[in-house]
């Protein structure tokens, strides 16, 4: 974990992307890494995810590329097959943390309550996505989490270029989790300039 932790910190922003279509995948890839962004959480909710993820991986050996909305245990094999280096649920499932565990994959499951933290905790876990971040109090409930817990934080859902440096400022938060600059819209039009001109905006919004 210490290493996906290096580079999530590096990176800051993890695009959160649900593909619609595979055959667009290998671009949407290049169009992150040449402007700034050089990883995606492709998420469960389209069936399209794995071979999505597959032809990232074949494409760019390099990438950083997490599954999202990981669900079940199947999900998690599919995930490892297709060669993910990390993978993400929305909640927090001890069945599912326990499977990742065992089959030597990190896994960085959403949390937003105390209770949540600890029980993440007694399995050994201490970097967790807090989800949905702005519904669930935002940068003040992550501080006051923070003050208790000696955990690192992937904030997703609500986060945008309004309120990305927010949570990045805080010294728990490794990188934050977005969907602001990979619209469906786009990748499926397949406006690949506009797409390549909201990454590259990220990179000016945090300061890199």
């Amino acid at each position: 974990m210490l290493d996906l932790n290096t580079r999530l910190e590096e990176i800051k922003v993890i695009p959160v992307i649900a593909i619609e279509d595979a055959s667009k995948a290998v671009k949407l890839a290049q169009v992150l890494i040449e402007n700034g962004l050089p990883c995606a959480e492709v998420t469960f909710r389209t069936e399209q995810a794995v071979e999505s993820i597959k032809l990232m991986r074949q494409a760019y050996p390099d990438m950083l590329i997490g599954a999202g909305t990981v669900l079940t245990a199947e999900q998690v094999d599919m995930a490892i097959d297709a060669g993910v280096n990390f993978i993400v649920s929305p909640g927090f499932n001890p069945t599912i943390v326990r499977y990742c565990q065992q089959r030597g994959m990190p896994i960085v499951p959403g949390i937003n309550c105390p209770s949540h933290v600890e029980q993440a905790m007694e399995m050994g876990l201490r970097t967790l996505k807090f989800f949905p971040a702005e519904a669930s109090g935002g940068v003040a409930m992550l501080k006051s989490l923070s003050a208790v817990y000696p955990i690192k934080f992937m904030p997703t859902g609500g986060v945008n270029p309004s309120n990305v440096n927010d949570y990045l400022s805080l010294p728990s938060v490794l990188a934050c989790g977005g969907t602001w600059m990979v619209p469906n819209t786009l990748i499926e039009e397949e406006r690949w300039s506009e797409l390549a001109q909201l990454v590259a905006n990220v990179a000016g919004i945090i300061g890199k």
